[in-house]
């Protein structure tokens, strides 16, 4: 068996660009918003060390798992799967994995694209001064005008994926990797700046408490399975991503050492995120925490249009969610760019138009679930309400379990080894264990979980 495409994409030019290409597509708008506030509502610091404990057991086992594909294959997640089920005499059914990570990514860009959409207008809406004094009700008439509009969130929607396909279109070294080692420093720089606007500004002390009491009585079971989830589903894990970026690993970068690093990246920016929306939202009286959309886009431009300095500092917090979500966007574009690049000898141009356009055809159908077709729903889901439960509670977590049962149990272990090369003894045992026993059961339950809630609940 020979690897004849072995390398056709290139490698990232360092270990440490790798890291911020991985960390960037892990570090997204739920980093902004989600991540916080379930940890606020499920005991604060136990919640954050249950969420640790996740991603340690769960998550980092599953991303080393898809890195080593990934880096094996050397090809788009379709093609390496399809080169490890072959090398590893596997039945071909697995091949699939490729398939449904490759296939999740598109649809959740489809989606995402609007979603950050969101964020680039409420750019110019919080430097303009629309916002300044909002009251809630203002606030959430001006999200309301924006969702009514249809032809204002395919402007912003189209503008987004433009910006991705600007990246992905450059390919490894000359798009995505000079992109990320831009965007990533830059990310962390806005988040400092803002820490130190909202402990000089806001109420820091509040964010604190609500993110770091360690009540142990909040934190439930069904808590510590929404860790379990948080943790999963921050890693980008199961959308092909992580297996694209691995095949564009350096052979000699530790996948362990690595993925640690990016995990450790991923969770810190998910805390200060969280501890900088939290100061800000405490400092304003009247203002609630609220989950989803509503915390980023109705309680937060009531605390920035309220505060000294609030509307340029709001408007910096609304580029820094734009380039987490561009930075993971990249990341759901390249596996598909890189299948079609392989399999059907595009170049970048022609394979990148071909992709962003379908995702964007099929966005139009998110776009017009908050407006046109806002009363068309099908067993209680809107079109964007049915992509992001059919991928965030099926398709994600059924491509991680896979993964995981594949390289635990069917791969072969002189392959898994060579990939895992420098990594002591005792730590390639606790990994293979955490593979084939604890994430397993780990995803099987979050995946029953996301199942019961929709259905049953």
């Amino acid at each position: 068996m020979g690897l004849q495409q072995k390398g056709m994409h290139g490698t990232w030019t360092s270990r440490w660009t790798f890291i911020m290409a991985a960390t960037g597509s892990a570090v997204g708008l739920g980093n902004m918003w989600k991540f916080p506030y379930v940890a606020g509502s499920n005991g604060g610091g136990a919640f954050v060390l249950a969420y640790i404990a996740c991603i340690l057991l769960i998550g980092v086992p599953v991303m080393m798992a898809e890195v080593a594909i990934g880096r094996r294959g050397r090809q788009s997640p379709i093609n390496s799967m399809r080169e490890m089920v072959a090398e590893s005499g596997a039945h071909s059914a697995w091949r699939h994995i490729g398939w449904l990570g490759v296939v999740a990514g598109m649809l959740i860009i489809s989606f995402y694209a609007v979603i950050a959409g969101w964020a680039l207008d409420y750019i110019f809406a919080m430097a303009s001064g629309e916002l300044r004094g909002a009251t809630g009700e203002i606030a959430a008439g001006v999200f309301g005008k924006l969702l009514a509009d249809p032809a204002r969130l395919v402007f912003w929607q189209t503008l987004f994926l433009m910006l991705c396909v600007g990246v992905v279109v450059g390919g490894v070294k000359k798009g995505l990797g000079v992109a990320v080692e831009i965007l990533m420093p830059l990310l962390f720089i806005m988040l400092l700046i803002l820490l130190g606007f909202s402990f000089f500004r806001g109420n820091f002390q509040a964010g604190w408490d609500f993110l770091f009491t360690f009540d142990f009585a909040a934190l439930s079971g069904r808590g510590v399975l929404e860790a379990m989830g948080q943790a999963f589903f921050t890693l980008s894990i199961g959308m092909g991503a992580i297996m694209a970026y691995g095949a564009y690993m350096p052979q000699n970068a530790n996948i362990g050492k690595t993925i640690l690093t990016v995990a450790f990246f991923d969770s810190l920016t998910a805390i200060i995120s969280g501890l900088i929306i939290f100061s800000i939202v405490f400092a304003t009286p009247g203002v609630e925490p609220s989950a989803g959309p509503g915390l980023m886009f109705i309680s937060l431009p009531v605390a920035f249009g309220n505060m000294p300095g609030g509307l340029l500092i709001g408007s910096v917090f609304f580029v820094l969610v734009t380039i987490a979500a561009w930075s993971s966007a990249i990341s759901l574009l390249e596996p598909a760019v890189a299948w079609l690049i392989e399999a059907k000898d595009m170049n970048r141009i022609q394979a990148n138009s071909l992709i962003a356009g379908g995702t964007w055809l099929l966005g139009l159908g998110s776009v017009f679930s908050f407006n046109i077709w806002a009363d068309s729903t099908v067993a209680g889901f809107t079109f964007f309400d049915f992509l992001d439960f059919l991928t965030s509670n099926v398709m994600l977590p059924l491509s991680g379990l896979l993964i995981a049962v594949f390289v635990g149990y069917v791969m072969k272990d002189e392959f898994v080894d060579d990939e895992m090369q420098g990594t002591s003894p005792w730590v390639m045992q606790c990994w293979r264990f955490m593979l084939r026993y604890v994430a397993p059961v780990a995803i099987a339950a979050v995946f029953v979980m996301g199942i019961y809630d929709k259905f049953f609940a």
